[in-house]
């Protein structure tokens, strides 16, 4: 293995792992991980087409239906057929969903900040140094 590929292999790990600790505040909301997941790109990403949520979710179609369909019967979402295509409608939160996914955040971001106090200056330092870096990561082309 080359140093960058155990690196990489490093951060694979503790993205994996801190996402999943972070992850268990969310059982705290009583809406399952997948349902959870796709209401929150409608909530920060916006109002999408069930086709466009199964994309962005790396779902399939009729799986992300029955996702939607849990999410509407709880009342999170609401779906606006296309008067110009019926097969076609817009998937939305309401403010319902929006605000049960807004507090859900909250509850992850004080988990972190929590953990993140118990660290001293230069750790913190450390981490916003590799924040910065970790952001332009999202940035480079794969290609």
């Amino acid at each position: 293995m080359t140093e960058l590929t155990v690196l990489a292999s490093r951060y694979n790990s503790l993205a994996v792992h801190l996402t999943r600790r972070l992850r268990r505040t969310d059982a705290e909301t009583g809406v399952g991980s997948a349902r959870l997941s796709a209401l929150s790109v409608l909530v920060f990403g916006g109002s999408c087409t069930l086709s466009q949520l199964a994309a962005a979710e790396q779902v399939t179609a009729p799986t992300m239906s029955r996702i939607v369909a849990g999410l509407e019967r709880e009342g999170l979402v609401s779906r606006e057929q296309n008067p110009e295509d019926r097969r076609s409608a817009t998937i939305r939160a309401t403010m319902e969903g929006r605000v049960l996914m807004e507090r859900a955040r909250q509850r992850r971001i004080d988990q972190l900040a929590m953990r993140l106090a118990k660290l001293d200056p230069e750790q913190i330092a450390g981490l916003e140094a590799a924040a910065g870096i970790l952001e332009q990561l999202e940035t480079i082309d794969e290609r």
